[in-house]
């Protein structure tokens, strides 16, 4: 059964976002992460305790997106980062997050954030997005690559599909990430189930 990082985007949400991270941690993915970049910090954690709550509720893993700090005053050790900005913290904070990810978009930047301490990864963008119109994707020999060259997880992103998933799966990921669609689809349980009966 593939695993899948859920990513928000509240601006391609329709309907209410609670109530879609309410359904969609019902259904047990991977985690749901929450990455809402356009946010002042203040707005992020008032957004982010109400994440939490839900996963919690659920007991669907939450891991927090760019906003460290938020992260760091609520005591949460689960975050994802971009990889400039992971380079730039001293390893003792690094150390203190159990779940530790960044964005890689080739293998160098795969084994540098391995070096720095991440506990997984996401590469991509695999496939052709809207997120990234126009701009082709790099490919499953890309993910074949990055996958071969370290020893942690490594999540594609970019363009999945139920369909591309055993392609995906076989390149070495260790699972997919969905924003698009998981934001979007009338029944974002239905559309995860279709994933995991891959």
């Amino acid at each position: 059964m593939p695993s899948v990082l859920c990513i928000t985007n509240r601006s391609l949400c329709t309907g209410d976002f609670l109530d879609r991270i309410d359904r969609i941690a019902q259904a047990h993915p991977a985690a749901v992460v929450l990455r809402e970049k356009n946010l002042t910090p203040a707005e992020y954690r008032t957004l982010a305790e109400q994440v939490l709550a839900i996963c919690a509720k659920h007991q669907t893993p939450c891991i927090l997106h760019r906003f460290m700090e938020v992260a760091q005053a609520l005591g949460h050790d689960a975050i994802h980062l971009p990889l400039p900005v992971l380079r730039e913290l001293p390893e003792t904070t690094r150390r203190a997050f159990r779940v530790l990810g960044a964005s890689c978009h080739s293998v160098n930047e795969a084994l540098e954030a391995q070096r720095l301490g991440c506990t997984y990864i996401t590469a991509g963008h695999v496939f052709e997005t809207d997120c990234k119109h126009g701009v082709p994707g790099r490919g499953l020999d890309f993910l074949r690559a990055v996958c071969q060259a370290v020893r942690i997880p490594v999540w594609a992103i970019g363009g999945i599909t139920p369909e591309r998933v055993p392609d995906v799966l076989q390149a070495g990921a260790a699972g997919v990430c969905v924003m698009s669609a998981l934001m979007k689809c009338e029944n974002p349980v239905a559309y995860l189930k279709k994933i995991d009966a891959i």
